[in-house]
C-alpha cells in the first residue's frame, strides 16, 4: 500500500485541548489563539473536540461551537478534524452533519464508549455515520478508554466505504496495524505519541499527537524523516522527546497536562478543565516544567 496520503487530514496532527475560562466556560479567543500556535509550529492538521478537547463533557452545542469557530478561524491554513464520536449513533449523525455546515474538512469517529457493542453493531454505526454526510471519516481506535476494538474484520469491512479512509491507532498492536495497512488503501495515523516512531516506520503516514501541542515541529520533521528514509534523525527526534512525553502522557492525564504545557507557554490564559479532570498538581507540574526546559529545539537535533 501507499504511505502517501491524499486524504483530507493533513499529516502531523494536533488533538487540540478545549481553552476554558475560570469558570469552565469555553475561552473562544484563546481557542483561536491556540489554532494559531498549533499551525505556526509546524501542524497541518487539528482536530477539534475530540478526547483532548474534552468532548465528553462539552454540551453538544459547544461541541458544534468550537468546531465553527476553529474551522472559520483557520479558512484552509490547516485541516480541521472534527470529534464526530458518541455511544449512540443518531447522536453521532447529528454531529457529523454539524460538523460538515460549520466547515470541517473531516470527522474523527471514535468506537462507541461504555455500551460495548458487538463487531457487527459497530459496523453498523460507522456504516450509519458515514452514510449520513460526504464528511471524510477517520476511525479513532481507542479500546483502553472504549472498552471494545475495532477488530482487524471490522477495519477491512469498514475500508470498503468510500467516506471511511483513515484510521487514528490508539490500540498499539503493532502486527494487527500492519496487516490493515497491507490489505487496504486506509491511511494509517499513530495515535498514541510513544507510537508514533514505529507505526511511521510500519508505514503510516502520520501523527494525531497530544504532546504536538508543545512538539509540533519535532513531529512534522520526524514524519518527514520517515518519509525521506532517515530513520537516523526519526530515532534522535523520536528518542530527545522521551522526558517531554513521559511528562504530558505518563503523568495523570493527556489532556490536564497539554493545557497546563500551554498555560505555562502563555498560549492560553487558563490550565482550566472540567470535572471529573483537576488541574496539574504541583509535583506533576514540576516535571512538566523540567521536560520543557530540557527539550532540545528540532533545529538542534541532527
Amino acid at each position: 500500500m501507499s504511505t502517501e496520503t491524499t486524504s483530507p487530514f493533513g499529516t502531523c496532527l494536533v488533538a487540540m485541548v478545549t481553552p476554558m475560562k475560570a469558570d469552565g466556560s469555553l475561552h473562544l479567543d484563546d481557542a483561536r489563539k491556540l489554532a494559531d500556535h498549533l499551525v505556526e509550529s509546524g501542524c497541518d492538521g487539528i482536530v477539534v473536540n475530540g478526547t483532548t478537547g474534552e468532548s465528553s463533557t462539552l454540551t453538544t452545542d459547544e461541541s458544534i461551537e468550537i468546531i465553527a469557530v476553529v474551522a472559520s478561524h483557520l479558512a484552509g491554513r490547516a485541516k480541521v478534524v472534527a470529534g464526530i464520536g458518541s455511544n449512540d449513533t443518531a447522536h453521532a449523525v447529528h454531529l457529523a452533519k454539524a460538523a460538515l455546515d460549520m466547515g470541517a474538512d473531516a470527522g474523527l469517529l471514535v468506537s462507541p464508549y461504555y455500551n460495548k457493542p458487538t463487531q457487527r453493531g459497530l459496523i453498523a454505526h460507522c456504516t450509519a455515520v458515514a452514510d449520513a454526510t460526504e464528511l471524510p471519516i477517520m476511525l479513532y481506535d481507542i479500546p483502553g478508554r472504549t472498552g471494545i476494538p475495532y477488530a482487524t474484520p471490522t477495519l477491512l469491512e469498514l475500508a470498503k466505504h468510500p467516506q471511511i479512509m483513515a484510521v487514528k491507532d490508539a490500540k498499539c498492536d503493532l502486527w494487527a496495524a500492519t496487516k490493515v495497512m497491507a490489505e487496504t488503501d486506509l491511511a494509517w495515523y499513530s495515535g498514541a505519541d510513544e507510537m508514533n516512531l514505529a507505526l511511521l516506520a510500519l508505514g503510516a503516514v502520520g501523527v494525531v499527537s497530544v504532546v504536538g501541542h508543545v512538539a509540533a515541529g519535532h513531529y512534522r520533521a520526524m514524519v518527514e524523516a520517515v518519509s525521506s528514509g532517515d530513520l537516523d534523525r526519526a530515532r534522535t527526534i523520536h528518542r530527545a522527546l522521551v522526558p517531554l512525553t513521559e511528562a504530558i502522557m505518563n503523568t495523570s492525564q493527556g489532556a490536564i497536562m497539554a493545557k497546563a504545557a500551554m498555560a505555562e507557554l502563555g498560549v492560553i490564559s487558563e490550565p482550566m478543565v472540567r470535572m471529573p479532570l483537576v488541574t496539574s498538581d504541583d509535583a506533576d507540574l514540576a516535571k512538566l516544567r523540567s521536560a520543557l526546559a530540557a527539550t532540545p529545539a528540532v533545529s538542534d537535533l541532527a
